[in-house]
Order: structure tokens, then sequence, then C-alpha cells
């Protein structure tokens, strides 16, 4: 074979294998967002998305808008906890109603309602300038509708994603969640400042009118009729609820965790970004910097199957120690923000790994209930340690205060990953009701 024969089957071999490089990636990247190719979860998930971004858009006009409209600092309080505290008390009947009627259903009501919440106080705004009450009445409307709507969320996953599918829809449902956390105040700020907080209100009743459409675009066949009382299935959701040693353990991690961690962390994180590192704007940088690191680990995760996804997700909740860490030692804005991306990074795999843990081992006719449980278990604490963070932030100092976060959620990490029940869970493929 001559030189130049050797050097065109060389240039050949290198071409088919760069061409096979080629489409051996592209082929691994479509595998990956496999979800995308089913009509269910392309339809929920565009108006899914559209919705979150409406939602966190508006949470910035609501802000502007009570205050805009003469209200304090302590009646803008009344607003966040008449939005909060519903979702808690409602959450495990918005479980039951789910399971038994139907998650599409249950989900469509309540972005309607949604809707029409949003529409109205977007009219009153435009309007004029509403009284505190109506502020808080339809808060409380809004979060009533959240309540009912998560839960179903839970159970409507497995039915818009075939099983082995399901980690990566759990993971691309992360990715939205968290880049409309980046998106959505970025864009509400350049909004109000040219038009105003109704108009981005508005906006956000649009998307609900998306997610409307989105849902009722699905196939999925009806509920069928129920068989038993609500007592019998609240009753059975907390049996399955309690035979599932690692799902109460991780409930309570996080009903602890958001008391003495997250909590002190929100209110006060605000604080000592105003007291050192500059301002609302600093602020913005670090929270946008823990929303990028959901995105990137979310995204991480697609097409990822670990052995012991639980090991993985508890380690990933190691991060959430480092921004309040890094505020109670007064660090500069770029480790703060590092730190805050690491723990968004590490809270995107524990949460879909968990979930997609809870799919594989819950049955699926209960998953609403379950996910109410959860829910409402994990973040109940939480939101009474509302009413007192600021008082003890005052005794003890906000510093030590967040001090005290960052130990309690390194050693609580440190407890749930020595369990057993959590090293102990398996990856499986198939979805089963069996208990640990």
């Amino acid at each position: 074979m001559s030189e130049n024969d050797r050097a065109l089957t060389d240039n050949r071999s290198k071409s088919s294998s760069g061409s096979y490089s080629a489409a051996a990636r592209l082929n691994s990247w479509r595998r990956r967002l496999g979800p995308l190719t089913e009509r269910n979860f392309r339809v929920f998930y565009a108006g899914y998305a559209t919705s979150l971004l409406g939602t966190a858009m508006s949470r910035i006009a609501l802000t502007f808008a009570v205050l805009g409209s003469g209200g304090s600092a302590a009646d803008l309080g009344y607003v966040f906890a008449a939005n909060v505290v519903p979702q808690v008390l409602v959450m495990v009947g918005g479980g039951v109603l789910a399971d038994r009627v139907g998650r599409r259903p249950v989900m469509l009501t309540t972005d309607v309602t949604r809707l029409a919440v949003q529409g109205t106080l977007a009219g009153v705004l435009l309007a004029g300038r509403p009284s505190i009450w109506l502020f808080v009445a339809l808060a409380a409307l809004l979060g009533t509708g959240e309540g009912f709507f998560d839960p179903a969320l839970g159970g409507l996953r497995t039915e818009i994603a075939p099983p082995d599918k399901l980690p990566d829809a759990n993971a691309l449902l992360s990715v939205a969640e968290s880049a409309a956390t980046v998106a959505g105040p970025a864009l509400a700020g350049v909004l109000i400042a040219v038009t105003s907080p109704a108009f981005v209100i508005a906006l956000d009743a649009a998307s609900f009118g998306v997610s409307v459409l989105s849902l009722a675009l699905l196939r999925i066949p009806p509920a069928g009729p129920a068989t038993q009382s609500p007592w019998r299935d609240l009753a059975d959701g907390w049996a399955q609820f309690r035979s599932q040693s690692w799902l109460c353990l991780t409930t309570m991690q996080f009903a602890l965790f958001n008391l003495f961690t997250w909590a002190p962390y929100l209110l006060l994180g605000p604080i000592l970004a105003r007291q050192y590192l500059g301002g609302a704007g600093a602020w913005g940088v670090i929270v946008a910097a823990y929303a990028g690191g959901s995105v990137l680990g979310g995204l991480a995760l697609v097409g990822r199957r670990p052995r012991r996804p639980l090991v993985v997700g508890v380690v990933g909740t190691f991060g959430y120690a480092l921004p309040c860490l890094l505020l109670a030692l007064r660090a500069p804005l770029l480790p703060v923000a590092a730190a805050a991306l690491t723990a968004g990074c590490g809270s995107a795999v524990f949460g879909t790994l968990w979930t997609t843990v809870m799919q594989q081992r819950v049955a699926p006719q209960l998953l609403g209930r379950t996910t109410a449980f959860t829910t409402t278990g994990s973040f109940a604490l939480g939101s009474l340690g509302w009413t007192v963070i600021g008082s003890v932030a005052m005794l003890v100092g906000p510093a030590r205060l967040l001090g005290f976060a960052a130990a309690y959620a390194t050693a609580s990490s440190l407890v749930v990953l020595a369990t057993p029940a959590i090293r102990a869970v398996r990856w499986r493929d198939v979805l089963t009701a069996e208990p640990e």
C-alpha cells in the first residue's frame, strides 16, 4: 500500500470514528432527555414550566404591590403567612382527594382557581390601592390551591412518564423549577420597572391559563370509582408512609432542618447581606447562585442511576451548611455565592433521587397521600419557626444563629447518612409498594 493510500485510509478511519463519536453523544443526550419524547410529559412540561416562571415573577410583584399600596413590613409578613399556612393545613386532604378523584382533575381545578385569584388581584391593583385584608384573603386562596396542587403533582409524575424514564423526568422538572427561580425575579424586576406590579401579576394569571391548557390536553385514563371512605384512604396513606422507614427518617430530618437551618438562613441571610455585603444586590447574587446550582445538579442527574440513591442524595445535603457558615463568618460575596451554588446543586441531587426512590417504593395509587404526609411533615415546623427566629436572633445575634444552623445541618446529615435504613436502599427499575 502506498503512502497516499495509507493516509487516505487513516483519514477515512478518523472521519468514521469522529462521526460515530458524535452520533454516540447525540444518542446519549436523546436517551437522557427521553421523557421529552413522551407526548404527555412534553405537553405537561411546557405548561408547568410556564406556570413556574409566572409564579416566580409574581412573588416579587406581590412584594412591591403590598408596599406600594401602603403596607408595612409587618403587613407583608401577614400576606406571606397567609400564603403558607393554608398550604400546610390542606395538603393531607389534598393528597386524599387527588388519589380518590384523579390527579389531573384536582390540578385543573386548582389552576383555574389560581388563574381567577391572580386575575382578580391584577384587576384591583389596576383599579386602585387595595386594603391589606384583600391581599391576605387572596394570598390564602392562592396558598390553598398550592396545597391541593402539590400532592396531585407527586402522583401525576407516574402517569405522564414511563417507569424507566421517571428519574430523568424528575430531574427535568427540578431543572424547570430552578430555572424559574433564576429567571423569574430578574424578569419581574425589569417588567415592574417599565410597567407595574399589576401587569406582572396579570402575566402570572395568564401562565396558569397555559398550565390549564396543557393539563386539559393530557391523555390520561380517568380515576376509577372510590371503593372506600376518605378516612380509610387517609389511614392507608398513613400506613404506607409509616411502612417506609427511610421515608419517615428523611421527613423528620427535613422537619428539623427547615426549623433550625433553612428558615434562619432565608430570614437572616438578607440581613447579613445588608450589614456587610452591600445590600439587596448581593443577596440577589446569592439566591441566583443557589438556583443556578440547582439547575446544574438537575442536569447532571439526567441519565444517572446510582446504585445507592439515598446515600448519594444525603451526601448532597451537606452543602446546605456552607452558605450558613460563610455568612456567619462574614465571608466575602464570591465565596458565599459559591457555597450557595454548592448547596443548590446538592438540593437538586437529594430532591430528585428522593422523589425517584419514593416512586419506586410507594404504590402509585398512594403517591398523592404519601407526598402530602411527607411535605406537610417537612414544612410544618419551619413555617412555625418564622414567628420566633427573629426574636432568637435579637438575643444571640444573626451570625451565631447561622453558625448553629450550619452545625445542625452538618450533624443531621451525618446521622442520617449513618442510618442503615438509608444505606440499605438500592436502585430499582420497577415501581413497587414493598416496604423496607
